[in-house]
């Protein structure tokens, strides 16, 4: 009897997984879907990296498609029909990213602006603090267009210290207009420090957090984000991050009361509309209206506030 039930069982299971759906077979199947867009990316990095034209960005794309024997029209078919279906993209979306992240480790050091900080460790004066994963794939709908991370300060950090974000970024935008936002907020005892970068252009892009002499850091927060606006679209739209890095510098004081302030380059290579946010006074309630805990459907402007960073 028992072994009656337990064949009746798994004739259930095997009726249930042959009635399951599949990808339909003028689109691109998963596996060859998720090898597709690791080499693409991997082509974008690089193209990105060698500071080539669009020209050579759409030869490297064409490469990859001719690769696997694709189309570009079917790649675009196949791109939405998953695109609007999250419940599958997903899991794809997530082994090409832990791909990618492999595939970064094995290369080392990138090329270029991006890569002047990769040999930096977690300490001495210039170092390398990022702790999170380094690439992330962002589409404009909750719950994945936004990546958040946090980082505790240790005892590496001083008064002084400045902070540089810094990571490269790829749209792929089929129709529509491209808006990135990177925010860090930095958090000492009773005030928070806080910035945020637009970005709508692939490539280089970097965040500064100024230094506070008289304060040390004790988190540093922050979220990248992709709004995807009010228009509805079944047009496929991805941000694909990669490189991200966290640099931090221990200012020189050159007298008593000078510290530089020219030690890190200009914010944003590829954005604009940057801005600086300080609140003061109960530092907890501070940091819940600048850091917002909610879902990311919601894109937080930050503007200039009236008060400043002052040292002593």
């Amino acid at each position: 009897m028992n072994r009656m039930v337990a064949l009746a069982t798994v004739g259930m299971l095997m009726l249930i997984a042959a009635c399951k759906p599949g990808t339909p077979s003028q689109y691109i199947q998963p596996d060859d879907m998720e090898d597709i867009l690791v080499d693409y990316f991997t082509a974008k990095a690089m193209a990105q990296q060698g500071r080539h034209s669009e020209y050579d960005n759409a030869l490297y794309e064409e490469a990859v498609l001719k690769k696997y024997g694709v189309s570009k029209a079917q790649f675009d078919s196949s791109l939405v029909y998953y695109y609007t279906r999250a419940d599958r993209f997903d899991p794809i979306m997530q082994r090409v990213v832990s791909r990618l992240e492999d595939k970064a480790l094995e290369l080392g050091a990138s090329e270029g602006e991006i890569g002047k900080y990769s040999h930096y460790n977690a300490t001495g004066d210039t170092a390398n603090v990022w702790s999170d994963r380094t690439t992330a794939l962002l589409l404009p709908m909750a719950p994945y267009n936004r990546w958040e991370f946090t980082i505790d300060a240790d005892t590496t950090y001083r008064r002084g210290d400045e902070l540089l974000l810094m990571f490269m970024s790829d749209y792929m935008y089929q129709t529509g207009e491209k808006r990135g936002v990177a925010y860090m907020a930095v958090q000492y005892a009773d005030t928070i420090i806080s910035r945020n970068l637009q970005f709508s252009i692939s490539g280089l892009s970097q965040l500064r957090i100024p230094a506070d002499t008289t304060r040390v850091m004790k988190h540093i927060k922050g979220y990248f984000y992709l709004d995807g606006g009010s228009e509805f679209t079944t047009s496929a739209r991805m941000l694909f991050l990669n490189s991200v890095q966290l640099i931090r510098f221990h200012t020189k004081k050159k007298d008593e009361n000078e510290y530089p302030s020219d030690s890190l380059p200009r914010d944003s290579i590829g954005g604009r509309s940057d801005s600086l946010a300080v609140s003061r006074g109960d530092s907890a309630g501070a940091a819940r209206q600048v850091l917002s805990p909610d879902s990311g459907t919601t894109l937080h402007r930050m503007v200039v506030r009236s008060d400043s960073v002052k040292t002593r």
